[in-house]
């Protein structure tokens, strides 16, 4: 990424405060409002979205003489230091490093008093947010100024009791990354290699259950962080193994955990946002939409100033709004929530996390889909399809089941032939694969052969005994919520709205 794109990502990202407190700043330091950096801001500012060439353009008619490049890592520089500047007066991380950095100064300007006063403060309040790394830093930091300082009047049972503390909190250091390090590599199987689809595969994951267990088990005093990372790996393995309902109880434990700690949540509470997530994304495999709206408000109550955050809130929020349309086949419904929140969340979805944005466009495909219109589902499934790279293999094959039947849908035939053998060679190649994936392709070759004549009932008769043993099976399950492929199929063979199978399938499940 060029220094560039950073900037007018960075500008993009400013919150309107944030934008109001840079302006104030910037007025409070006299910069005078013609010099290069500022004429740049203003550009990027009025136009959020321009690209390399057209700033270069409008930039040298205002400033021939100026440097670009220069202009741009000044920019860049001038708006990370404000806006770290403005960190420290929101978060307590910021504001505990500030002071670390007050406390060197004055110790070099040999301000002794003042230096170690303020360096038990900051060991105070990080003990308080529960800062072990920054108590450890502080920690440290006064031993190695007591020992340039010979010691001052320190006793021997006190400089002993400084390096006991030191032990304890780089135990509780030590512990924590345990925690973390099991929980990281969970994720990172879960992202890459997919959910676990078999008992087989359930059974590989037996070594980081084993060492997650044996560091719950061990003694030692806990702490905010060492039961977070339990209850997230406890969640996320439960979620990879396909047992929503207990991963689900899981969740509500964390989400009452975290309520319980809210001063000790990080800035912005990324983890307690991912919690109510998971929370709603269970509800939403369990179908029980009606307890979905309580944690969809509890999320719309987060808040932050920081512009990212509020936008994977925002995200969030619509998506689990409209997955109880889309599940029931009320997709004009869905259509109008998106069109009304659309260009908010298009205009910023560089600020969504890379998951997040296939999900959204992902979302957006399914509901065009939902409705009949095929071209616009086209043009965002071929968005997710272009940015391959940049999507985990798993979620990509789901992508490429929908744009299977996108496809079929416009009559596309000679398109299919070519993307069912590519991901026949995929499947063959791999111990991933879904049986709903063999399924609609044998589906989708058996109607491209008899298309246009009638179907025989008898072959639906023979897939839908199929399709029932995969509604069970709670590995299967990880693809069919997010998209119901058994009632495609079913509107197919049947002859029937894809909306009017969906309505009828969630009646039958609410009786």
């Amino acid at each position: 990424m060029s220094k560039y794109t950073s900037l007018t990502q960075l500008i993009q990202s400013l919150s309107k405060s944030e934008r109001k407190k840079l302006a104030v700043l910037i007025r409070k330091n006299g910069i005078e409002s013609n010099n290069d950096y500022i004429v740049l801001y203003k550009i990027i500012n009025k136009q959020p979205l321009i690209d390399l060439n057209e700033a270069k353009k409008t930039f040298f008619q205002k400033k021939p003489t100026s440097t670009f490049n220069t202009a741009v890592n000044y920019l860049l520089n001038v708006i990370l230091t404000i806006l770290s500047q403005l960190r420290t007066e929101q978060d307590s991380y910021y504001k505990l490093f500030h002071m670390l950095m007050n406390a060197k100064v004055l110790y070099e300007k040999s301000i002794y008093s003042e230096c170690f006063q303020l360096i038990s403060r900051i060991q105070c309040e990080a003990e308080k947010f529960e800062n072990f790394s920054i108590l450890l830093t502080a920690q440290r930091l006064e031993l190695e100024y007591l020992l340039t300082l010979d010691f001052l009047d320190l006793s021997e049972q006190e400089l002993l009791n400084k390096q006991l503390k030191i032990k304890e909190t780089m135990k509780k250091i030590q512990k924590i990354n345990e925690h973390s390090f099991l929980y990281e590599l969970l994720r990172h199987r879960t992202l890459h290699k997919g959910n676990v689809r078999s008992i087989k595969q359930k059974q590989e994951l037996n070594d980081l259950v084993i060492s997650e267990m044996s560091i719950v088990s061990s003694t030692g005093v806990e702490n905010f962080e060492t039961q977070k990372n339990h209850l997230l790996f406890q969640a996320n393995y439960l979620i990879c193994v396909g047992d929503y309902k207990s991963a689900l109880n899981s969740f509500y434990e964390l989400n009452s955990f975290f309520e319980k700690n809210m001063h000790l949540l990080s800035n912005p509470p990324i983890y307690y946002l991912n919690t109510l997530e998971g929370v709603l994304d269970n509800l939403r495999t369990i179908k029980k939409y009606e307890a979905m709206d309580y944690f969809i408000c509890k999320l719309e109550n987060l808040q932050n100033p920081s512009l990212y955050f509020k936008m994977q809130v925002k995200f969030i929020a619509f998506f689990y709004r409209t997955v109880p349309f889309i599940d029931g086949g009320k997709y004009t419904v869905a259509k109008q929530m998106l069109i009304d929140i659309k260009s908010e969340l298009f205009s910023n979805i560089n600020l969504l996390t890379p998951l997040r944005k296939f999900q959204l466009l992902l979302n957006s495909s399914i509901i065009y889909l939902g409705s009949n219109d095929l071209s616009t589902a086209r043009k965002y499934i071929t968005q997710i399809t272009g940015e391959k790279d940049n999507i985990s293999k798993p979620l990509l094959r789901t992508t490429r089941l929908i744009n299977l039947i996108i496809m079929y849908e416009l009559h596309e035939f000679d398109f299919i032939d070519y993307e069912i053998r590519s991901l026949k060679r995929e499947i063959k190649n791999s111990e991933n694969a879904y049986q709903i994936e063999q399924i609609l392709i044998k589906v989708l070759n058996y109607l491209i052969n008899n298309y246009p004549k009638k179907v025989d009932e008898k072959m639906y008769e023979k897939i839908e005994l199929s399709l029932d043993s995969l509604s069970n099976n709670r590995f299967e399950l990880q693809v069919l919520r997010i998209f119901d492929f058994g009632a495609w199929i079913k509107s197919k063979f049947c002859n029937q709205p894809l909306n009017v199978v969906l309505e009828e399938k969630l009646l039958s499940h609410k009786v």
